[in-house]
């Protein structure tokens, strides 16, 4: 039983369970974000852009094609996960700040 108990204190010590919680909510809220960049951004910015099928754009250098336009998606799609990350926790944190006062 004393495995148990040290068990248990390891988990409250580094708040696993907190963790886990965040890291189900971390996932979920990416896949979120990727469903809107994906469904809503990308075809706005397919419209934009000429051919319209941007993201199929290839880089051919020698014998060797580089899929540009997947990277690109990609990048965009990073750059918006990351802003609502920041904007989550910059919430988050200031609600923090306001209480410890």
């Amino acid at each position: 039983m004393a495995i148990v108990k040290e068990f248990m204190d390891f988990l409250k010590k580094y708040q696993v369970i907190g963790l886990a919680v965040a890291v189900i909510i971390g996932g979920a809220a990416t896949a979120l974000v990727s469903a809107l960049v994906k469904d809503i951004v990308m075809p706005i910015i397919a419209v934009l852009t000429p051919g319209g099928e941007w993201q199929k754009a290839v880089l051919p250098v020698g014998p060797v094609n580089f899929a540009i336009g997947d990277l690109v998606s990609a990048l965009i799609n990073f750059i918006i996960i990351a802003f609502v990350v920041f904007m989550i926790v910059k919430m988050i944190m200031k609600e923090d700040a306001t209480q410890k006062r």
